[in-house]
Parts: structure tokens; C-alpha cells; sequence
């Protein structure tokens, strides 16, 4: 029998997405043992409002972790932490027993912004601002509330004014990470990390980030309903013992932190140092990397915010829908065998990626406009949609497919010029994780669109859930920062096809043009509604 003091640690992972959760047991080596997941539902309402039902968030992450628990994969002695992450901009109202009071508010949910842009409102104006409000934000959070209401602020204020009987009773304002880890201690807090979106934290000493009282009076939140801050580092406490004998855990497992999913991410892509950088296609797209500074861009629309480990920062420069973007033609309208199982989805995506490989880069001329749910940085224009320019009598299923995965790329091509800008250098490569860097062809895509090398992390859509565990573990003592890089493996490199430089330096060229030429149309069909319809 190995001596407990030698036997390797093990981080059950909770990454709680806009789909619903993945669980997820990590080893200290950085290596995903095995994982479950389930789904949640999402409510589109009339207005702008955007919904989810904590009670669902809870018994599907309980589900999945009960599931995985069950198949004593490693022992439950050596699961020594849990470690929460995801969605994040969500806002839920609970009461002092920790009952949630309402739906949670979700990060599409538009209804709030009417109330944010009164309070960010002055005399003298930049980018609808008032400056003098807008130069107080910047300076001590790095951002400000966006008026597009996708914020928790913005949830936070649409509550207060809409909502006020919900309000009245509440007694904290949770995101879902923080949520999550109340219902596994019963505590209700924040770190730096999670509290981020609410926009009203002084974040210019990474370690003595503290809510500012100018930012709340402002907003005119009762302080009183926001939670109590800890450390990122921190353990919130240990599993109440109803939920370790619910989930089949020990007693004795300690909670950490809960931390945003873009901040878990830059761990479990395994490019962590300062500089490094890395590209996500899940649900939505980011690009991203620690930088030992906080600052703010206004003309690229990019900034910072804490990180998952202490003593960082992490680059803010999230576009919107994405591999959402593929989901939507694969599994609404061209294959709904697709969204069954995990295994059926696999097996469809194989076929998925077997027809985009078919046709010739730049997709015989059909062009995709990504914006879904509005165009975030570089453009970020809530107004802006997506769709198809330049079908033909020809364009089948298989252009839709390659024009969806170039159409996303291209736009992230247009983000990388502001990142590399903003950080003051040019990315070598960037390490890709997410659900859409499964696929090897949108991996040689991104490669080819960027012009840069793009190294596929193994397990790319399990690395949320893995930077969380390293997270924990980081923060736990258990690992040094550092020693990350070496646990994060890389399935294949792909190098850039300058055969291909032409096509698509002109298919981004035409996207950008399309923005431009369309904006006036966007604004024009889409002001007074949600930014998701």
C-alpha cells in the first residue's frame, strides 16, 4: 500500500458553462482522469432577457459529480479539493439562507442596460460615457460597465430597478462559481477573481483588490448585498457534510476559490507566463494571456482583471458566440442526430469536419459574419449580426461548415492585431483549447488565418476544468506556477499553410469590410432589441 503522504493528490474540477456543467477529476501531474457532464436549459425572453435556473445548475452539477464519484476512479481520500469555475457576468439574487430568490440574470441578458448607461452618464462624454465616471472606472477596475447590459452590474441594476421586490429581500448577489461553492460550504463569498464583472473593486494593488465606495454609491447598490471578498488563494472551507455524503466525498475535502472560466483557462491551456498566449473556441472566443500590469485599451475595447493565482493579471479580450456559431448549423439546422449523446455528437462531428475538409479554402466565395449575439473587441458593437454573404446556386453543406469555422477564425484574426498591440509584442504561437480545437481542420484554419503556430492541448475542451484544479493546487502549495507548463500536453503543432495566405488574407479583409459597410443596417434593425435575437 502506498503511504498516504506519497500518493498523488487529485482536484475534483467543476467547470459550469453556459451549457451546463463539466466535473471533472485532475490529477497533480495535470492529467484529466475522466469527466461527466450534463446540461441546463437556458430561457430567451421577450425584452432582452436572458435566464437560467440555479436549483438546474445545482442538480446537474450534482449529477455529474455523483456519476463521476461513483465509478472510484481514484480514492476518495485523495480527492483533496474542489475547485469551481465557468460562466461568468451571471447573476443570482439569494437570500441569508442562500435560497435563490429569482432566475439567475444571464451574461446575453440585455435588460439592464438602460440602467447602466444612466449611471455611467456625465456632462462631457467619451464613447457615450461620461468622462469623468468613465476615468474613475478605468483607473481602478480596468473596465467599465458596458451599456450593452451583458454584466453583472448591469443584472445587478435591472434587478434593483425591475425587479425591486427580488431586490428587497435579497441579502448577497452571487456570479455562479460563488453560488456553487455556497451550496458545497454554506459560505457566502467572492474572490477578486469572480467579482470582477460586478465592476466595483479598486483591482490597481492585484494583492488588496477591495470594494470602492465611490463605484457603489454611483451604482446605488446597497454594499451590504455584496459578498465578502477572499483572497483567490483561498480555501472558502470545507464540504458540508450533507453534500460529501450526498457526492460520495470526504468530509475533510476542502473548497477553494471560485474563478471565472476565461481566468481558469489561461492555466489549463498550459501557456502561463507572462506573454504566453492562448486561443479558446468554445461556446464563445477569447484570446488571452498574463501580463504583469493592469491596464486598459478604449479604441480596441481590451483590458484586465485579476487572475486565477495571486499577484496577476489576465488580458480581457472575449468576442462572443463561436463554436456556438457551429453548433447552431450542425445541430439546428443541418444534423439534429447531433445533439444527443456524447458519443453521437463525436461520431457527427467526424462527419462535420470530413465535409468542411472537402472543399477548398475560402469556401468557394461563401462568406460567414459570426456576430450571433453582437460583435465584441475590436468592434464591440452589440447591434452587429451574423449570416452567410455570397451564397450561390452551388453552396451546400459542406461550405456552410468550412465558411462558419473560417468566418470565426477571421474574426479572431482581427482581435489578435489589438492583443498583440495591447501587450506590446507578437505572439510566437498560441496554445488552442476549447471545444472547436477537437477539430484538426479549424485548428490548421486558425494557423492558416493567423498566420501564426497553433499548438492543440490534449483534452482541449476538458482545460477550463484543468486550470481550475491547477489553480487549486497552485494555490494549495502543491504546485509551483512555473511548473504548469510541463503538466499541459500538446497533442500536434500546426504551422501555417502560406499556400493559403492569399485566400484568406482576403477573406478577413471582405469580413472587416462587411462590418463596416453593415453597421448602419445593424443599428438600424437591431436598436431596442436583445443582442442574442
Amino acid at each position: 500500500m502506498v503511504p498516504p503522504g506519497n500518493r498523488t493528490q487529485h482536484v475534483l474540477a467543476i467547470d459550469l458553462g453556459s451549457g451546463g456543467p463539466k466535473v471533472a477529476i485532475v490529477s497533480e501531474q495535470g492529467q484529466v482522469v475522466d469527466h461527466a457532464r450534463a446540461s441546463i436549459s437556458t430561457q430567451l425572453l421577450d425584452g432582452g432577457g436572458v435566464e437560467q435556473d440555479p436549483d438546474e445548475w445545482w442538480s446537474a452539477t450534482s449529477g455529474a459529480a455523483q456519476e463521476l464519484i461513483a465509478r472510484r476512479l481514484v480514492p476518495v481520500e485523495d480527492i483533496v479539493a474542489i475547485a469551481v469555475t465557468g460562466q461568468w457576468a451571471v447573476t443570482v439574487a439569494v437570500d441569508r439562507d442562500g435560497n435563490h430568490l429569482a432566475p439567475a440574470v444571464h451574461w446575453m441578458d440585455a435588460r439592464g442596460g438602460p440602467h447602466t448607461r444612466r449611471v455611467t452618464d456625465g456632462w462631457i462624454k467619451i464613447s457615450g460615457y461620461g468622462a469623468r465616471r468613465l476615468l474613475r472606472w478605468i483607473r481602478l477596475t480596468a473596465g467599465a460597465p458596458v451599456h450593452s447590459g451583458a454584466d453583472a452590474l448591469s443584472h445587478i441594476l435591472f434587478l434593483l430597478h425591475e425587479r425591486p421586490d427580488v431586490y428587497r429581500r435579497a441579502d448577497k448577489l452571487l456570479e455562479p462559481a460563488d453560488y456553487i461553492n455556497l451550496r458545497l460550504t454554506g459560505r457566502f463569498a467572492a474572490s477578486p477573481a469572480t467579482i470582477y464583472p460586478y465592476f466595483l473593486t479598486d483591482n490597481r494593488d492585484v494583492g488588496r483588490i477591495r470594494y470602492d465606495e465611490t463605484l457603489i454609491a454611483w451604482s446605488g447598490i446597497d454594499a451590504a448585498k455584496l459578498p465578502e471578498l477572499l483572497p483567490v488563494d483561498s480555501v472558502v472551507g470545507t464540504i458540508l457534510p450533507a453534500v460529501a455524503d450526498d457526492w460520495g466525498l470526504s468530509a475533510q475535502t476542502q473548497v477553494m476559490m471560485g474563478t471565472c472560466d476565461s481566468q481558469a483557462a489561461v492555466l489549463g491551456s498550459g501557456a502561463v507566463l507572462d506573454y504566453q498566449g492562448h486561443v479558446c473556441i468554445g461556446t464563445s472566443s477569447w484570446m488571452t494571456c498574463h501580463v504583469p500590469f493592469k491596464k486598459t485599451s478604449l479604441s480596441s475595447f481590451i483590458g484586465t482583471m485579476p487572475a486565477a493565482v495571486a499577484g496577476r493579471h489576465v488580458v480581457v479580450a472575449e468576442q462572443g458566440a463561436a463554436g456556438k456559431c457551429l453548433e447552431l448549423m450542425v445541430e439546428r439546422l443541418l444534423f439534429g442526430e447531433c445533439s444527443g449523446n456524447d458519443v453521437a455528437q463525436s461520431a457527427c462531428y467526424e462527419v462535420v469536419e470530413r465535409l468542411a475538409a472537402s472543399v477548398s479554402p475560402g469556401s468557394d466565395g461563401l462568406l460567414f459574419l459570426p456576430w450571433l449575439g453582437g460583435a465584441g473587441p475590436p468592434a464591440n458593437d452589440r447591434h452587429a449580426r451574423g449570416g452567410f454573404l455570397n451564397q450561390s446556386l452551388r453552396t451546400g453543406r459542406e461550405h456552410v461548415l468550412r465558411a462558419v469555422m473560417e468566418g470565426v477564425a477571421c474574426n479572431l484574426k482581427w482581435l489578435l492585431a489589438s492583443v498583440e498591440k495591447f501587450i506590446g509584442r507578437r505572439f510566437d504561437g498560441l496554445n488552442f483549447i476549447g471545444g472547436g480545437a477537437r477539430l484538426n481542420l479549424w485548428c490548421q484554419i486558425l494557423a492558416d488565418v493567423l498566420d501564426r503556430p497553433i499548438q492543440q492541448m490534449t483534452d482541449p475542451n476538458l482545460a477550463i476544468a484543468r486550470g481550475a484544479a491547477l489553480a487549486a493546487l497552485v494555490n494549495l502549495g502543491r504546485l509551483a506556477l512555473d511548473e504548469l507548463p510541463s503538466r499541459v500536453k500538446v497533442a500536434q503543432r500546426f504551422e501555417p499553410n502560406s499556400a493559403n495566405r492569399l485566400v484568406y488574407d482576403r477573406l478577413f479583409a471582405d469580413l472587416v469590410a462587411s462590418y463596416k459597410s453593415n453597421r448602419k443596417l445593424f443599428h438600424r434593425r437591431n436598436t431596442g432589441t436583445h443582442v442574442g435575437r
